[in-house]
């Protein structure tokens, strides 16, 4: 393995699969915490620092439009969709 950025991403992602993995034993999730610790943590994933950037603002606009509008939203989902909408 190369240890790329995406490399490490992937093994991130497989440890932490592991940890929510309820047929994992205890020693395997201390292994991938470990693992995962010393790959950066929350850091260690690839593509999450720039995930806002890459999304299409009418799109994000339609979307909140929609939840705001949806009758199976709470109150509290519809006022936090137009809370983003109002600050786009």
């Amino acid at each position: 393995m190369q240890n790329t950025a995406e490399d490490i991403s992937n093994q991130a992602k497989g440890h932490k699969a592991n940890l929510s993995n309820p047929n994992t034993s205890e020693a395997s999730k201390a292994h991938s915490k470990e693992v995962l610790d010393s790959l950066g943590g929350d850091k260690a994933f690839y593509g999450d620092e720039d995930q806002n950037a890459s999304k299409n603002p009418n799109q994000v606009a339609g979307g909140l439009k929609a939840a705001i509008n949806n009758d199976a939203i709470p109150e509290s989902g519809k006022a936090k969709a137009q809370e983003k909408l109002d600050n786009m």
